[in-house]
């Protein structure tokens, strides 16, 4: 008889799902797998999510965003996949470090071990050393009993070689845990033919069969499709695939990626998780009310606004997922439709920035590394800032708030930041202190939750009822403290400081309706359940500007 004790000591009370991919990439796995997520949890069950990426970067914190998207960043300071942003959205519950882990990370972990000595001369290799590694971080939240579900992602898709490993990996878990601790969803394609007018299976009877050709044998099938599927079209997949007929799920396009979760309870995705895994504790039918509430409000507004996003890699819109989401979140708050135009920074000069900015009722001018379009974005800002339009600067977009107002408001020529001029006369943004002995690149930022005190009366404070907060960072340069008296006496303040360190977290303006920016990065905290106070601020103010606009005309 085959050993089936686990490779891991510790014992876990979880059960484990493992979401798999098949056919093409960017089918929805991270949506698929936060939708299941609130399913469960709606009905009591406490459940997370994490990220298994093929990749060889330890983490994506050193990927261009145009490669990647977005970098997520936790609480704890782990740079991660944009997918645990959509976890987080989706349940409100914050990720870490633990969350998400990529084939560099695995194998830098056995790189060590083995320099160490810890496998006594052994040959290392991929099996089993590797897919050790790989089971014991699958099982590791399941160890801590804090949940009842582990959702696995497997990112990349069956068939790709740097997959194999994960997917030998589930195959040895799913025989060495105990019956029913364990499913395999995985999510393929039914391509339309316009010419045949009919959806074909051909493709999800291949990714299913390479599927089971590395020795997974997927317990639930869900297929994306533009046209609903016949019944027949069920029972031959059904058929083809060795899966039962229930088991076989309809995942049609969504108007918004927050209607997919009622479409999957609207297809029992859950009921058939629940059923295969012999789940216990929940309630019968899973509390949706407050969802149901978000999305009622969000495709209903009564008011509708355009925020231009001034940003370097805005051709690619993962790269501000976040930030378009946190939209999502307070214009639904506001009943308000947010349409964001998304503006190229290098295409902004003093001469054009009026045209691009025309019929903008608030402008975000967004983060991002390097001097690439910088000085559109201070063009930019410069244009809000006489034109009283609300403005909301994060992260490098609170850097060049500080130093536009430095040039045309304190009159210091070539002031700048030291990332884009080392040799600038007026330092207003400078490296951090304990960045400027550092080499390496990735994983080396000030990154993770800080806190921030908010100045008693600042627009800041009233956004967020307090003044006592906690935000995500993700830089290397800084606010210039030697100069914050002069911004003071002409009216731009400090309004949030880091109580530690005394860094300037937060300016804002003293006479302007709404021009307030961050160092960190508020978008990264904005959920569902709770968006955040200020996107939901700006918006507001956005939406007051746009009234105004409307009188005038």
């Amino acid at each position: 008889m085959p050993d089936r004790t686990p490779t891991s000591t510790a014992a876990t009370t979880a059960k484990f799902i493992f979401v798999t991919g098949g056919v093409t990439s960017s089918l929805g796995k991270g949506i698929v797998s936060a939708s299941l997520a609130k399913l469960l949890q709606a009905r009591g069950f406490r459940v997370t999510i994490q990220k298994f990426d093929p990749y060889i970067n330890i983490d994506p914190g050193t990927l261009n965003p145009y490669e990647h998207g977005e970098c997520y960043v936790t609480d704890d300071g782990a740079e991660t996949d944009l997918d645990l942003g959509h976890y987080e959205r989706f349940l409100n519950v914050p990720t870490s470090q633990a969350n998400n882990v990529t084939t560099g990370r695995i194998y830098d972990s056995v790189i060590r071990k083995e320099r160490e000595g810890a496998y006594l001369g052994k040959t290392v290799q991929v099996v089993p050393h590797i897919t050790d590694e790989i089971k014991r971080r699958m099982l590791l939240l399941g160890q801590k009993g804090e949940f009842d579900v582990v959702i696995t992602e497997i990112g990349g898709c069956i068939g790709d070689i740097e997959s194999l490993p994960f997917v030998e990996a589930v195959r040895q878990l799913r025989w060495e845990l105990p019956p029913n601790d364990s499913l395999v969803i995985h999510l393929t394609l039914l391509p339309y033919l316009a010419a045949a007018k009919e959806l074909k299976t051909k493709p999800t009877q291949h990714s299913v069969r390479d599927l089971r050709e590395a020795g997974l044998q997927p317990d639930i099938l869900v297929c994306r499709s533009e046209h609903p599927i016949p019944a027949e079209m069920r029972k031959k997949i059904a058929l083809f695939c060795n899966v039962q007929v229930n088991s076989v799920i309809e995942s049609l396009d969504a108007d918004s990626i927050y209607s997919v979760p009622l479409l999957m309870r609207k297809e029992k995705l859950d009921e058939r998780v629940i059923k295969k895994m012999k789940l216990t504790g929940g309630t019968p039918d899973p509390d949706l009310d407050a969802w149901k509430d978000f999305l009622g409000r969000l495709k209903n507004p009564t008011e509708e606004i355009t925020v231009a996003l001034v940003g370097k890699y805005v051709e690619l819109p993962d790269a501000y997922k976040s930030i378009l989401e946190a939209f999502v979140h307070a214009g639904a708050q506001n009943e308000c439709k947010v349409t964001v135009r998304m503006i190229q920074s290098e295409h902004i000069t003093p001469e054009t920035v009026a045209q691009q900015l025309h019929g903008a009722d608030g402008v975000l001018v967004a983060p991002g590394f390097g001097e690439r379009g910088f000085e559109g974005k201070l063009a930019a800002i410069r244009y809000v800032r006489e034109s009283g339009i609300p403005f909301f600067g994060i992260c490098l977009g609170m850097q060049c708030a500080v130093v536009e107002f430095a040039r045309n408001v304190l009159g210091l020529q070539g002031a700048n930041s030291t990332e884009m001029d080392p040799g600038t006369p007026y330092p207003v943004i400078g490296l951090m202190e304990e960045q400027k002995n550092i080499t390496q690149k990735g994983g080396t930022m000030r990154l993770g939750s800080y806190a921030c005190e908010l100045r008693k009366g600042s627009k800041a404070a009233k956004a967020y009822g307090a003044t006592q907060i906690q935000e995500r960072h993700r830089h290397r340069y800084e606010f210039n403290g030697e100069f914050r008296e002069q911004y003071e006496a002409a009216g731009m303040l400090a309004s949030g400081i880091n109580p530690d360190t005394g860094l300037v977290e937060m300016v804002e303006l003293r006479d302007h309706p709404w021009f307030v920016a961050g160092q960190f990065h508020p978008e990264l905290k904005s959920t569902v359940q709770a968006p955040h106070p200020l996107f939901v601020r700006f918006v507001r103010a956005a939406i007051q500007h746009h009234k105004q606009q409307v009188a005038v005309a």
